[in-house]
């Protein structure tokens, strides 16, 4: 993750707008108010996607089922299974 502070913001915020969306590579602002953080949309929206989908009741807990199963207990995708 690069630093910068407003000032070198301004000068080269097209640059630094371009690698945050080219590259993922978050960047953070530096003020005397507080600093942000800029990240490209795509991780933005996965950020958002996981937040959603964390807050939902049993999904964490589903997830660490699954992640501590073994591969001998993994089942077939069937796309006619109802769920």
């Amino acid at each position: 993750m690069s630093i910068t502070n407003v000032t070198a913001l301004r000068k080269n915020l097209y640059g630094t707008v371009e690698n945050v969306a080219q590259y993922n590579e978050a960047v953070t602002v530096t003020s005397k108010s507080g600093n942000v953080v800029i990240v490209s949309e795509s991780e933005y929206n996965s950020m958002m996607e996981t937040i959603y989908l964390m807050s939902a009741p049993g999904v964490y807990e589903e997830l660490m089922k699954a992640k501590s199963s073994k591969p001998s207990e993994y089942t077939d995708y069937n796309p006619d299974e109802e769920w």
